[in-house]
């Protein structure tokens, strides 16, 4: 390869000698972070695919009676739930259960973490002390419980700093102006936190009759007409509490900060399948409140 040019402006020079790199931030996160002194030196990612199977009625992962029983051996959320009427019928659904698909959580995690294992095997390859901008997608690719975890950021180096003590790069959701307000405030990022929480509902006749848009089988006066249907709202608020405790227990002494909670369901042989997803970044104070240097003007009218 021929050297450069020595009839080239000596900026120019500098530019076209420097080693090239990648980025996935946008231009004024790009310029945040070198302001911070956040140098970037390549995109990296991780990927994953996770494929598992549902289970049914008799399954050992079938949790015990009792009103939002927390089981200390299993480690798992149950509720049982006991028709009122007595016998009406053969047909008749007399018992009900809401409880934890451990086994599904477990498999999420799974994908997500060998995704961000690979994601961070990049980013010490490339030499840098962290990831920013940190974006995860996770989406179904078939109707059989096949699920990709895709990972993407930025690989930054620290100007004049030593790496992580421990060699493992930090990882952020944030990049630009967040990032930059996080430093003030004292906090340095430690790594990103997700958790994904399932909870599967067998319906009993009382939720049956009320998805059905029925009050139930001998209540059809007008004071029935709307009802809670208690079952599902149980369930829900015990997915929601789930997946705070799964990021709680990745945190140790350390905060969660810019989190993002979503929450989604679907139909599944059984009944409905609640789950909820909780994703933030975990960070560590290093410092009391210390403003940041204002940036240096880029662009001057005179």
């Amino acid at each position: 390869m021929s050297s450069v040019p020595s009839d080239i402006p000596a900026e120019s020079e500098g530019r076209l000698s420097a080693p090239s790199f990648s980025s996935g931030l946008t231009v004024p996160d790009f310029a945040a972070c070198l302001q911070m002194g956040l140098e970037p030196v390549g995109l990296v990612q991780g990927y994953c695919v996770m494929k598992w199977s549902f289970y049914g009625a008799g399954s050992p992962y079938m949790r015990g009676m009792g009103a939002y029983q927390y089981n200390t051996q299993q480690g798992a959320y149950s509720e049982s739930y006991q028709c009122p009427h007595g016998y009406v019928g053969g047909e008749h659904i007399s018992w009900g259960q809401n409880f934890e698909q451990t086994m599904v959580e477990a498999a999420w995690t799974q994908g997500f973490t060998s995704a961000y294992s690979r994601l961070l095997e990049e980013a010490t390859e490339a030499g840098g002390h962290g990831v920013i901008g940190l974006v995860d997608t996770v989406r179904s690719l078939t109707d059989q419980a096949v699920v990709e975890f895709h990972l993407l950021g930025t690989a930054v180096v620290v100007s004049d700093a030593p790496g992580p003590p421990d060699g493992r790069p930090w990882t952020t959701y944030l990049a630009g102006q967040r990032l930059a307000k996080l430093v003030e405030a004292g906090f340095m990022p430690v790594s990103i936190a997700a958790s994904m929480a399932s909870v599967q509902v067998w319906p009993y006749c009382m939720t049956e009759y009320y998805l059905r848009g029925q009050g139930g089988t001998y209540r059809w006066s007008p004071q029935y007409a709307t009802s809670e249907i208690e079952q599902l709202s149980r369930a829900q608020m015990a997915v929601c509490r789930l997946a705070r405790e799964h990021v709680r227990a990745q945190l140790g002494t350390d905060t969660l900060y810019g989190a993002t909670f979503a929450a989604s369901d679907y139909e599944s042989s059984g009944g409905p399948v609640l789950e909820a997803t909780l994703r933030g970044n975990r960070v560590r104070r290093f410092k009391a409140f210390d403003r940041l240097d204002p940036p240096r003007p880029t662009v001057r009218l005179t």
